[in-house]
């Protein structure tokens, strides 16, 4: 059965921004995460069957997820990041603010990189997916307890390389 026009459209306008901004942060590449965003948009339109609407953006982030590591295999380079977005995080802050925040957004980003791809992911639909660790098992392929495992261990893992970063560049200005 095909999603009817309207329904899509609805879909679309509800989760485009969610599986762009999960996209980006696996990618850390804007062009790259909105063609995976376009691509799980397409592949939901043309599915066989529509998805259930209790776990459409678990549905979405899955597909998201998997457009990501098809790319990744086939190409491991990595593109910088467009400061369109952090611009769109804080469009009223000063060039200083702006700046600062750029920086801690690439710091953050490259320290997400750093960690391991399923970690990553279980952080992101945990963190910015807003998914329950049974929907990130159910995603990920692991149980609840092992998502809730993850997403702790990744998070101390994410603090523990920024704070590394914070302490490289307090010694490199001071």
């Amino acid at each position: 059965m095909r999603i009817q026009p309207t329904t899509f459209h609805e879909l679309y306008s509800r989760y485009a921004e969610d599986v762009y901004r999960f996209a980006h942060w696996l990618t850390g590449n804007p062009a790259d995460a909105e063609d995976i965003t376009s691509e799980t948009f397409v592949r939901v339109w043309t599915a066989p069957e529509e998805p259930r609407m209790e776990t459409v953006k678990g549905y979405l982030l899955t597909i998201a997820r998997n457009l990501h590591r098809q790319r990744q295999r086939r190409s491991w380079r990595e593109s910088p990041l467009e400061q369109q977005t952090v611009e769109r995080a804080a469009p009223d802050a000063s060039p200083a603010e702006a700046a600062e925040k750029r920086e801690a957004f690439h710091e953050t980003l490259q320290a997400m990189q750093q960690l391991p791809e399923l970690d990553r992911t279980a952080l992101l639909l945990r963190a910015e997916g807003e998914l329950s660790y049974e929907e990130i098992a159910a995603t990920t392929g692991m149980t609840a307890a092992a998502a809730r495992v993850r997403v702790f261990r990744a998070r101390a893992k994410l603090a523990e390389l920024l704070q590394g970063e914070k302490d490289e560049h307090h010694q490199k200005h001071y």
